[in-house]
């Protein structure tokens, strides 16, 4: 099993045991409000994802859960074809630990899985996301107006991409 391990947290393949504290990640009206899709109100939907999680784990974890003080506080990873996705408890925002954990993420895509790039898409108003992506070094690439439409309200999106670091053989 996969294991990245940073100075704070633990990124690792999804178990079932994370449905209590994933569901309260996915439920938060604040985490979800630049999501692709709406707070989860059941626990019944949480689970469903994470069993699809689980599932997509095998034999390579792409997406993963991010542990922090023996709890899931996020998930982190790419989730469609070479598309980053990143989610984080409003209680643990605004301490780096994203930062910490694309740090981790970032060469395990590039020098163990041999991604020839990461794109990423983030509603402009999400500032705290889009600065971390520029802070991993990702690079604006474009962007589009009503690109996600969650409960009858329209989203904005910006693209970006990062390319692996060139090294001399």
């Amino acid at each position: 099993m996969t294991h990245l391990v940073t100075k704070r947290l633990v990124l690792r393949k999804a178990r079932i045991a994370d449905l209590e504290d994933l569901h309260a990640v996915y439920s938060d009206p604040q985490v979800m409000r630049y999501w692709s899709t709406p707070p989860h109100d059941d626990i019944a939907i949480t689970r469903r994802n994470l069993e699809r999680l689980i599932a997509s784990s095998e034999p390579v974890v792409t997406y993963f859960v991010i542990e922090g003080g023996g709890h899931a506080i996020g998930c982190a990873g790419v989730h469609m074809g070479d598309e980053v996705g990143i989610l984080l408890r409003s209680d643990r925002w605004q301490q780096g630990l994203m930062s910490e954990a694309l740090g981790a993420l970032i060469p395990y895509f590039f020098e163990e899985l041999r991604y020839p790039q990461l794109t990423a898409d983030a509603d402009p108003m999400n500032v705290a996301s889009v600065a971390t992506l520029l802070s991993a070094g990702f690079v604006k690439t474009g962007e589009a107006k009503k690109t996600f439409c969650v409960d009858g309200v329209w989203s904005d999106s910006v693209y970006f991409t990062l390319k692996p670091a060139y090294r001399a053989a």
